[in-house]
């Protein structure tokens, strides 16, 4: 330990960004994390927790800033927990998010950095990083003056940033918020305290359609009805594309945003939008990815790894509402479908039905349930030419890795929103005879330290003589 401790100001210069967007200074060997720092910025820090071989940092004063850093377009930027890295410059951001993956993949997962240089294709980038989320879930309260606030989590907290404009989220959300604000100042209707578990409206959800631009809204209650809601609605139908308007159900003591319970109030249940040319059906309680247009490239480059001629076989594990099990089917002999969630699998099944695609079969359960239970049930006859998986951030389950061995896929695509649970999950891969053969990052998440990869493993010609 080299002396600090808590409340000691120092000057730095910043040398790294860390996994979760933080700047990253050693001091004497001894490894401090400061929000909001960039590499190359000199600047003033406090220390404000100070453990056995690291610590954090506050930011206190930039001495001289990086040459990438820019001015943040949002105003509560620093303040609030969703853009983690909006003061750097997005070409910056881009080059950070490609390091993050070739180091996981090197750090992590015991590749050689000749291999991942050989191999790794550039970051699919945004073109526009603004106004690029089709969906948000704004909490409600009240600041400490009492005011009617909504927006977005302080980072770490529950302390509420008032946010009526926020430069990832679709633009009409401003509209929108401003329309429930002034519905629930006017009849005196109470936001929701976590302390106290009173007070009616949690959260408000929207969800913008990018091809269609249908718009639906959804009020969290804690409580069953939500009074003059037809007023409400009569309100809401001024906003252009609005198609449906619900509330949901949540009376528990609980952090989890949505409850169970969708009662429509006026238009359709769902939303219509289009990844492509697959047309899906979105309800308040379904899963889609939050950036349409890039996930159309991601998809894409998933479908390009598949490489499929129209007679393999696929398995699309983690498969929500089937958003890459309807792409891979316009190319495949058959697609199953495996997801835990069973109103994800009923979406899924319908959004076959309505693009008229009968060669995409859907299970309910988990993936590393399923998948042995239906391979060993068969005596090793259901077969998989192709196997996509896209868990969530934890990664795979070793009895799924395991599974994925014993079948024996020409190909295995791998779509992972973690780089560092993506590394342990190919080293188990690679351990058991596949072979990495290209790589890809998707910025989904533009100004987040988040980053989607997608990989290409193929069996090993090793392997490939030792099944004959």
């Amino acid at each position: 330990m080299i002396g600090l401790e808590k409340n000691d100001e120092i000057e730095v210069t910043i040398e790294d960004l860390g996994s979760e967007g933080e700047g990253i200074v050693h001091v004497n060997g001894y490894t401090l994390f400061v929000k909001d720092a960039l590499p190359g910025d000199t600047a003033k820090i406090k220390v404000i927790k100070a453990k056995k071989s690291y610590g954090y940092a506050r930011l206190m004063e930039i001495v001289k800033p990086s040459e990438y850093r820019v001015e943040p377009v949002c105003t509560v930027a620093r303040q609030c927990g969703g853009c983690q890295i909006q003061h750097l410059s997005y070409e910056q951001q881009l080059v950070y998010k490609q390091n993050k993956i070739f180091n996981c993949l090197v750090r992590l997962g015991k590749f050689s950095e000749q291999q991942i240089s050989n191999i790794m294709e550039p970051i699919i980038g945004m073109e526009h990083p603004y106004h690029y989320r089709n969906k948000a879930q704004f909490p409600v309260g009240k600041d400490k003056a009492g005011n009617l606030v909504m927006g977005f989590y302080a980072g770490r907290t529950h302390t509420i940033i008032d946010t009526p404009d926020c430069c990832i989220q679709a633009e009409v959300n401003s509209q929108i918020l401003g329309i429930i604000k002034k519905f629930l100042e006017k009849f005196r209707i109470e936001p929701y305290d976590e302390t106290t578990h009173k007070g009616l409206i949690r959260h408000i959800l929207t969800r913008v359609a990018y091809v269609t631009g249908e718009i639906m809204v959804c009020l969290v209650l804690n409580g069953t009805r939500l009074p003059h809601s037809q007023i409400l609605v009569d309100m809401l139908q001024e906003v252009k594309g609005i198609a449906s308007i619900s509330i949901n159900i949540n009376t528990d003591k609980t952090n989890v945003i949505l409850g169970s319970r969708v009662e429509l109030l006026w238009g359709k249940p769902f939303i219509v939008d289009y990844i492509g040319d697959i047309k899906y059906q979105i309800s308040p309680l379904s899963f889609y990815q939050v950036n349409p247009l890039q996930t159309k490239r991601l998809y894409e480059t998933a479908l390009a790894y598949a490489d499929l001629s129209g007679n393999e076989v696929v398995w699309d594990l983690y498969c929500g509402i089937g958003t890459i099990s309807l792409f891979l089917a316009q190319r495949a002999r058959q697609v199953y479908g495996v997801e835990i969630i069973p109103e994800a699998i009923e979406d899924a099944r319908e959004n076959a039905r309505i693009n008229g695609i009968e060669n995409a079969e859907f299970f309910v359960g988990a993936a590393e349930e399923v998948l042995p239970f239906q391979y060993k049930e068969s005596n090793g006859t259901v077969g998989a030419d192709v196997i996509v998986v896209d868990p969530p951030r934890k990664g795979c389950d070793e009895a799924l890795l395991k599974t994925i061995l014993e079948m024996s896929p020409k190909r295995v695509v791998y779509v992972s929103c973690d780089p560092a649970t993506l590394a342990r999950d190919l080293r188990f891969l690679c351990d058991g005879g596949y072979e990495l053969a290209r790589v890809r990052g998707c910025d989904m998440f533009g100004h987040s330290g988040h980053v989607e990869t997608c990989v290409l493993m193929c069996a090993s010609t090793k392997r490939n003589q030792s099944d004959v």
